[in-house]
């Protein structure tokens, strides 16, 4: 058969004889299905790409609307499967109010099922706010994503660009922030999928007792040294688990990853020191404010893994929206009500400190390790704005010296992390050797609850 074929897709995608279609094989350019996916219940729609590209109209909208009535009358997670060339122009503005019923299904929808993307092909126009809409969006190396096609672009801008260029897995993977999964392959794809739905659907219980490892040694003992936070992010999570990052390659600052500890699902963000030393840019702070908000929503405790200098200054973030979009994510934290457990392992400084869910945002317990520094900015700098005078008037040769004399005592002044402990902003002071066990514990004490509200694509 076309391997484009709807009903093909859906059951490569499906759990082997568990298909049973809820809407027929017309002509409507769409089909709809129950299914097992990884063991799990949910409804899946795909486009049909055999028909006119896959366009929808106003025969495919009440095929992806019936899907949408059908999960949400059971509370099952909802798959769509795109390849569609946009709106039917036979239909005319039908087609367009159509695609207004679909955006509204998958609207009132957001934040109560999770509702996953997998793009396959060509995915144009308002087919292109559907996947986006959605809480993740998983693409194929063969899907694109785009609202205007290369011929309309030409004829309006005068721009050349193909239609890789212009969607296809190079556009979304830096620059866009639309695809939170890129596939080398087609059949990764659907392994990505299979993966996210046990993820959201199959969170599982935790367990408190955990192998655990020396995680200081994937950290530098130096503050000022740079490097990869990956290896502690997977080390934190259970080996051998599905696990997946979102938007890897768009700002890289931030790791936000779904996986799974003590083998109950979680959500992890972490400051990337090997990129802009960690700071927190714009882009940064809205993409983990996302990822935040999808967890809540669906109940997924987070665990947060600071090592921040602070926001990233500069004209051009404050002219990118670093307030705006820094708020989004003061806002995330603050409003979430999943345990979410703080983890500072080498410095949390200023502003960031804050926005990396503090203790004032209402974290259910922030952790540090007993190297960690909590300050408002880092010693030397702190030193060099309160002693400008002082250190203008010494010796150029004795500067550092004094820098460093004045920064140690400034350490004991400001307080640190034994302060942020006297006023209760930080927990406890944990080792690296036990810290699984710990997250485990105070994930499992939490109550277990999940956020009542939508999941915008902020």
């Amino acid at each position: 058969m076309d391997t484009r074929d709807p009903q093909v897709r859906i059951e490569h995608l499906a759990d082997p004889d568990s298909v049973e279609l809820i809407t027929p094989r017309d002509s409507s350019g769409m089909l709809a299905a129950t299914a097992s996916v990884a063991g799990n219940r949910v409804v899946i729609f795909a486009s049909d790409a055999t028909i006119q590209g896959g366009a929808l109209g106003v025969e495919g909208a009440h095929v992806i609307n019936t899907a949408y009535r059908a999960a949400m009358a059971s509370q099952l997670p909802i798959i769509g499967i795109w390849h569609s060339g946009g709106a039917r122009l036979r239909d005319g503005v039908s087609s367009l109010s159509a695609f207004g019923e679909v955006f509204q299904s998958m609207i009132m929808a957001s934040g109560k099922i999770p509702q996953l993307s997998l793009v396959l092909g060509p995915t144009a126009g308002g087919g292109a706010y559907g996947p986006a809409l959605t809480d993740v969006v998983v693409l194929a190396p063969e899907g694109r994503i785009f609202v205007t096609g290369p011929d309309v672009v030409k004829s309006i801008t005068g721009e050349k660009v193909d239609i890789a260029t212009l969607g296809g897995p190079d556009a979304h993977r830096k620059n866009s922030g639309v695809a939170h999964v890129i596939a080398h392959s087609e059949d990764e794809a659907f392994r990505k999928i299979r993966d996210l739905t046990s993820l959201f659907a199959n969170q599982g219980h935790i367990k408190t007792d955990l192998v655990e490892l020396d995680l200081a040694l994937l950290v530098p003992d130096v503050t000022q040294r740079t490097y990869e936070v990956h290896p502690l992010v997977n080390a934190v999570l259970d080996k051998d688990s599905e696990s997946l990052e979102m938007l890897p390659m768009w700002a890289e600052s931030m790791v936000t990853s779904i996986g799974r500890l003590g083998g109950r699902t979680v959500g992890v963000v972490a400051n990337n020191p090997q990129h802009l030393g960690g700071a927190l840019d714009s882009a940064a702070a809205e993409k983990a404010a996302r990822f935040v908000r999808t967890c809540d929503a669906f109940g997924i405790p987070l665990i947060v893994i600071a090592d921040v200098p602070g926001f990233l200054p500069g004209a051009g973030q404050e002219w990118e929206g670093a307030v705006r979009r820094g708020a989004k994510l003061l806002h995330a934290f603050g409003e979430a009500v999943v345990p979410r457990i703080t983890l500072i392992t080498r410095r949390a400084y200023g502003g960031a400190y804050v926005a990396m869910n503090s203790k004032s945002l209402g974290a259910t317990k922030v952790f540090a390790w007993p190297t960690a520094e909590v300050s408002v900015m880092g010693a030397v700098a702190a030193v060099r704005v309160l002693h400008r005078r002082l250190l203008a008037d010494i010796p150029a040769d004795q500067r550092d010296a004094m820098e460093l004399e004045l920064a140690a005592e400034h350490d004991k002044v400001s307080g640190g992390v034994q302060r942020a402990i006297e006023i209760g902003a930080v927990d406890e002071i944990i080792q690296p050797t036990s810290t699984r066990s710990a997250l485990a514990r105070a994930i499992a004490a939490a109550p277990q609850r999940r956020g009542n509200h939508g999941n915008i694509p902020l």
